[in-house]
């Protein structure tokens, strides 16, 4: 289902009753829009194709696999492929290493989107095994694909920006520091997060 609108703004009334400074920034810059992805091994694929490029870059690449390997193609449908195939699809080298580690781990069956353990943590670890994937880019797949209402990716600067200002705090906090600042937050640091984006990048502010 992931995190709805409703459930957005049921969090954030919920935070901002006791957080007077949310309730200030709700009311400044509105509420997030909801942003849910598909679960499952595409949308991790994708997040690896969009790595360091553009969103029309990325695209234009995922329609040229789609292409080549048909709509809601198969891991192994991928790791069928030879090097020029791939290349010819727009995935570099390096890309085509973590879109195969990826594939490969999902055709064993060693890597199941649709049983990631329930601990946060352990589904983090799970993810990371993937070659190319960091704990940023696992976190932001159990926000968006799962919906996981307590995930914080503390590393993102976009987020460490946004709670910055949010906290009028003289400097941009560190993953360290994000993390600590957060735990007043828990269990709706997902919610939080995703508001801090769309605090940051409010033209108003």
């Amino acid at each position: 289902m992931g995190l709805t609108t409703e459930k957005l703004h049921d969090d954030l009334n919920a935070l901002a009753a006791r957080e007077p400074y949310l309730a200030s920034a709700l009311k400044r810059v509105g509420y997030p829009d909801a942003r849910i992805r598909e679960p499952g091994f595409a949308t991790m694929l994708r997040t690896i194709i969009g790595q360091q490029v553009s969103v029309a870059s990325a695209e234009s690449v995922w329609n040229k696999l789609e292409a080549e390997l048909g709509t809601d193609f198969v891991p192994s449908a991928l790791l069928e492929r030879d090097f020029d195939t791939l290349r010819a699809c727009g995935l570099s080298r390096q890309k085509q290493g973590y879109a195969r580690s990826l594939c490969e781990l999902a055709h064993s069956g060693e890597l199941d989107f649709g049983t990631l353990p329930a601990d946060d943590e352990k589904a983090i670890a799970l993810l990371t095994r993937i070659k190319g994937i960091g704990r940023w880019s696992a976190e932001i797949y159990l926000l968006f694909a799962e919906g996981r209402p307590d995930i914080w990716p503390a590393g993102d600067l976009a987020v460490q920006e946004g709670v910055k200002r949010l906290l009028n705090l003289e400097e941009r906090p560190g993953e360290n520091v994000t993390r600590r600042l957060a735990e007043p937050w828990s269990p709706q640091r997902g919610s939080m997060a995703i508001f801090t984006w769309h605090f940051y990048a409010n033209p108003a502010l």
